[in-house]
Order: structure tokens, then sequence, then C-alpha cells
């Protein structure tokens, strides 16, 4: 794990950290008031308009590729993390990858969890997650590459 980040990783994760900041919000609030308060100086013209309109759809379209991808990479950090934990604990190794289970099946394995931790022992998760992560291999095995 000595692998040097990037510099988009680097820079991303210095601009996330830097926008998530209650300064940097003070900073575009103030921004955004002074540019109202020059209407009058300018009239109020199209130009006037076209600057605040141009920056912020520019300063939007830039963040959210530098947020995404910090978002991304903090997310398979704790993906890795997870499975880590799931590896070298009690916890049962059949839950690894379950991220990669669609909307349905992560919304009906959700749903078996919380019956058995309510203690319905009849609606255990044994067998069932193996049933529902079997299904998902299947499908992934058909699909042609």
């Amino acid at each position: 794990m000595s692998a040097e980040p990037s510099f988009f990783s680097k820079f991303s994760g210095a601009v996330a950290d830097i926008a998530g900041k209650p300064a940097t919000f003070v900073v575009a609030v103030a921004g955004i008031v002074t540019w109202a308060v020059t209407g009058p100086l300018f009239g109020f013209s199209e130009t006037w308009q076209l600057v605040v309109n141009t920056g912020t759809t520019i300063i939007t379209f830039l963040m959210v590729f530098v947020l995404q991808n910090s978002q991304n990479r903090d997310g398979k950090a704790v993906q890795a993390k997870l499975d880590e934990l799931i590896l070298t604990s009690h916890a049962e190794n059949r839950f690894m990858g379950i991220e990669h289970l669609d909307e349905q099946e992560l919304k009906r394995l959700t749903r078996l969890l919380k019956e058995a931790a309510e203690g319905e022992p009849e609606h255990g998760p044994e067998g069932k997650v193996d049933h529902l992560i079997g299904d998902r291999q299947a499908k992934l095995e058909e699909k042609p590459d």
C-alpha cells in the first residue's frame, strides 16, 4: 500500500476538504452578495448577469467531477475496511461483495437481516443469504461479455 496517489486524487481530496468547510460557504455567499450589490452600478445589465451565471456554472461543472472522485475513493476505502472487518471477525464471509447486488436483492437482504435481528428464528438469514448471493453469481455468469 505504498503506491503514491495520483495528482488528481490529491487535488480532488484537497478541494473536497476545502469545499466542505463553513468558511468556503461564507466566501461563496459573500461573493454572491457582492455581485448583487454591484447590480445598480452596472445597471443590472446582461453582462452583469452573465458574469455570475457563467462563473457559477463553470464552478459547479468542475466540482461535480472533483467531488465525485473524492467520494468514490472514500466509498471504496470504507468498503475495503468493512471487508477486512468481515474477514477478521466472526461475521460471515459470504457478506463480502454484497455491494454488487442489485437494489431489489439488497432490499430483500436488509429485510431478512432485520427480521433475524428482531429474534424471529424462522426468518433467519441462514440459507437465504446464500440463495441471494448464489442467484446473483448465476446472473453474472449468464451474461455474455
